[in-house]
C-alpha cells in the first residue's frame, strides 16, 4: 500500500499493511507551521516523511464574516506605555474595539468581547450569508489552491481543507473568563449567533464539496469550547449540533473527517461518537489531558479512528531510543485497533533543539519498524 491507500483505509476502519504515521507536516507553507521544505534541518526528516509517513496538505480559504455594512478601522494611539492600536469593528449605533499594545503592558490589550455588551453588540453584527459575495471571495482564491492540489503528489495522502466552525470566530475574540460566564449567562444569545454562523458554514462547505476540492476536512472547534472551560451541557450546545451537521454534510459527500481536540476529552468521548468523524486527533494522557488510549478505545470502540499519540514535548526531551521505545509501546497498546500514529502537535518551532529532529527520525524509524501488519 502506499501512503495515500493507508490513511484512507485507516480512516474507513479497513485493513492496512502497516499502521499509518502522520508528522503534521503540510506540503505548502502555512502560517502556522515551518516550510519544512524549504527549512534546511527540516528538510531531511521531510524527505524522509515522503518515503514513511502520510502527508495531509492542510489548506485554508477565507471569506467575508460580516456583511459589506460592517465597517473595520484601526487608530494609533499614543499611552504612557507606549503606543496602542485599536481595531474597531462598527455598524450603525454598534461600535467595538480590541486593542493591542506592547508586550510587556498586557494592561493595554483588550479583546474585541471582553463584556457582555461587547457579547450583545458583536451578535448584532451583521453576518454575511450572500451567496454571490462568498462564492466571489472563494472563487478569487481558487486558482492558487488549484495550483497546490497540481503540485501535491496525491499517493502521498490527501489535501485536507480546514474551513473552520461557528465557535472559531467567537473564541478567538473573547476574554475567556468572561466567555466561561456567557455560557451561564448569555447561552441563548451566544446559540443564535452560532446558528446565524451556521449559515455561513453551510454555503462555504457546500461550496467546495461541489466543486470536489478535498477527500478530508479538518474541523478544530471541538477544543474551542469545552470542559474544564465550559460545562458538557454548553459543549453539547455550542459545538455537537454544528459538528454533526457539518461532518454529515462532508460525508454525504462521500469526504472524510478528521476532529482535532488537545485536553481533557474524556468526559466528552461520547459526543465524538455523535458527531461521527472518521478519525479523532489527539487522545492526551494525564498529566496533558485525561485520556489515555485505552481509555479512549474502550469508550468509542472501532468507532472512529484515533490519530496519535506521541506528546510534541517528547521530541524535545527524549534520547532518539527512548523515542523508539515509546513508539512501540504506542503501537503495542493499539494493537489490532483503529490508530494513526503522530505527534500532537506539528512543526511550529522555527529553531528547535537538534534533538527534535533526531526523534523525528527516531519516530519514523521506529513506526516502519514496528508498525508493519502482521507484527513483527
Amino acid at each position: 500500500m502506499n501512503s495515500r491507500e493507508r490513511l484512507f483505509a485507516a480512516l474507513a476502519g479497513e485493513p492496512t499493511d502497516r499502521v499509518p504515521v502522520w508528522l503534521l507536516f503540510p506540503y505548502h507553507p502555512t502560517g502556522y507551521y515551518v516550510d519544512v521544505r524549504s527549512h534546511p534541518q527540516y528538510l531531511p526528516v521531510h524527505e524522509l516523511a515522503v518515503e514513511r509517513a502520510v502527508t495531509l496538505n492542510r489548506r485554508n480559504l477565507s471569506a467575508p464574516l460580516h456583511t459589506q455594512d460592517v465597517v473595520s478601522r484601526q487608530e494609533q494611539i499614543n499611552t504612557p506605555g507606549g503606543p496602542v492600536t485599536r481595531s474597531w469593528l462598527e455598524c450603525g449605533d454598534v461600535s467595538i474595539y480590541s486593542q493591542t499594545g506592547p508586550v510587556d503592558a498586557p494592561a493595554d490589550r483588550v479583546k474585541l468581547l471582553a463584556s457582555a455588551e461587547d457579547l450583545e453588540a458583536y451578535a448584532a453584527l451583521p453576518i454575511e450569508t450572500d451567496p454571490a459575495r462568498l462564492y466571489a471571495a472563494l472563487d478569487a482564491l481558487l486558482p492558487r489552491y488549484l495550483e497546490e492540489r497540481a503540485e501535491f503528489p496525491e499517493h502521498l495522502g490527501a489535501m485536507m481543507l480546514d474551513l473552520g466552525e461557528p465557535i472559531g470566530a467567537l473564541y478567538g475574540s473573547s476574554d475567556l473568563e468572561e466567555y466561561a460566564i456567557w455560557s451561564i449567562t448569555h447561552d441563548d444569545v451566544v446559540v443564535g449567533l452560532l446558528e446565524r454562523l451556521m449559515e455561513r458554514f453551510r454555503l462555504i462547505y457546500t461550496w467546495c464539496l461541489e466543486r470536489d476540492l478535498a477527500d478530508v476536512y479538518f474541523l478544530v472547534g471541538s477544543e474551542l469550547a469545552s470542559p474544564p472551560l465550559v460545562s458538557r451541557d454548553t459543549f453539547q450546545r455550542w459545538i455537537v449540533p454544528f459538528a454533526r451537521e457539518l461532518i454529515g454534510l462532508i460525508h454525504g459527500h462521500g469526504k472524510k473527517v478528521i476532529q482535532h481536540y488537545h485536553g481533557q476529552i474524556a468526559e466528552i468521548l461520547p459526543d465524538f461518537l455523535t458527531m461521527g468523524p472518521d478519525g479523532l486527533h489527539t487522545i492526551e494522557a494525564p498529566p496533558i489531558g485525561d485520556c489515555t488510549h485505552a481509555q479512549a478505545f474502550d469508550a468509542i470502540g472501532d468507532d472512529i479512528t484515533l490519530i496519535g499519540n506521541i506528546q510534541y514535548d517528547e521530541f524535545r526531551a527524549l534520547e532518539p531510543t527512548q523515542m523508539q521505545r515509546l513508539v512501540r509501546e504506542t503501537l503495542d497498546k493499539a494493537a489490532g485497533r483503529r490508530l494513526i500514529l503522530s505527534p500532537t502537535a506539528g512543526p511550529y518551532e522555527e529553531q528547535p533543539d537538534p534533538r527534535v529532529f533526531d526523534n523525528y527520525r527516531a519516530f519514523l524509524d521506529a513506526a516502519w519498524e514496528y508498525g508493519s501488519w502482521p507484527r513483527t
